[in-house]
């Protein structure tokens, strides 16, 4: 079958590949309908290794070097491994990328995203930019009848948004902030307002991804190089800032500007993949009262989308800005991604 293999910087090949093993135990192999090109996906493009592993195999799935990218992806189950219940050939599902041990403190309680052993399928382990994928049982979602299957693309990075409103609490009713109007961005505030955010502010200074967070409902868009945001969400909430935020870039300098956007006691969630450290005098937290937690991935909210796409809450057709075919994937993939990166939100890949 046909994949797109990392091999290393700037070196992902469409190749042709054997087929996976039959399942093993606890395991089903899917047929990919469509996967979306993320962000990890291009920085292992760009500047790999960033994630996968190559100096040692990875301690769960024993992956080391080439891999093949890929895993936001949806299809339907061809073969299923002994001992799987409740999932059959024929099925179609979504799968979440973060396999796990099952063993360590935090899988027993039930939070999977920090596992001691976390391995992201697509990235230490085969992915689904192919034909075929293996995965654990344990991470596969049916998708209901009549479910799109191009949404079912949308899913995984829906769920690190979900995920992220689910770290703030209670959203309904509420203004909030999202700093950062990318695909987890968007995410983000398609998720809030599924979940009944009154007022959501976004800070964004691409000319086309502000026109992009006004379309998946955004109340309104501030451009940091054109005004002062803080003074004008201050003006807007009787001179208190928002009651949540949402840090959705990961540069240095946006972390303290989302925390400078809530008011006392407000609450900061930090769902940016940051590179490099930031200067902050945290007596500032101290001071007021301020609440920064941290949000990694999923835990469980892949239900709460589907089950939120499926109602027509949440709508995925504008964050799907390119269909193309899997040998496809380098032209118009990864390379318009970096060059039209602002025109772009998700990209999904039709391996078959």
């Amino acid at each position: 079958m046909q994949a797109a293999v990392w091999h290393g910087r700037q070196d992902v090949r469409l190749e042709t590949v054997p087929r996976p093993a039959a399942p093993a135990a606890g395991w089903v192999t899917v047929r990919v309908h469509w996967c979306g090109i993320c962000g990890s996906d291009l920085h292992e493009y760009l500047a790999g290794p960033v994630f996968i592993p190559v100096e040692a195999p990875h301690p769960l799935t024993g992956m080391q070097g080439q891999c093949i990218l890929g895993h936001e992806f949806c299809g339907e189950i061809v073969a299923v491994g002994e001992g799987v219940e409740g999932l059959a050939a024929g099925q179609r599902v979504a799968a979440d990328a973060c396999q796990h041990c099952g063993e360590c403190t935090y899988c027993r309680e039930g939070r999977f995203n920090l596992c001691e052993q976390l391995a992201f399928t697509g990235l230490m382990n085969d992915g689904a930019f192919a034909e075929l994928v293996n995965v654990p049982a344990d991470v596969i979602y049916p998708l209901p009848e009549g479910f799109p299957m191009e949404a079912g693309a949308l899913i995984e990075p829906l769920a690190v948004g979900m995920h992220a409103v689910r770290k703030a609490g209670r959203v309904a009713g509420r203004t909030l902030v999202v700093v950062g109007a990318g695909t987890i961005g968007l995410c983000t505030i398609l998720c809030a307002r599924a979940e009944g955010a009154e007022r959501i502010i976004v800070l964004e200074m691409s000319a086309a991804r502000k026109a992009k967070a006004r379309e998946v409902g955004a109340d309104l868009v501030l451009d940091p190089g054109e005004c002062d945001p803080i003074a004008e969400i201050q003006a807007l909430t009787g001179g208190l800032g928002a009651e949540l935020a949402f840090e959705c870039i990961g540069h240095k300098d946006t972390a303290k500007l989302a925390i400078d956007t809530v008011r006392k006691a407000g609450r900061v969630v930090m769902v940016g993949i940051f590179e490099e450290p930031s200067a902050y005098n945290f007596f500032e937290l101290v001071a007021t009262e301020k609440e920064v937690v941290g949000s990694l991935a999923y835990s469980g909210e892949f239900a709460d989308v589907i089950r939120r796409i499926d109602e027509g809450a949440i709508d995925v057709a504008p964050l799907i800005t390119g269909r193309i075919r899997l040998p496809e994937i380098i032209d118009k993939g990864f390379e318009e991604l970096v060059h039209r990166k602002d025109q772009n939100v998700k990209i999904i890949v039709q391996p078959a």
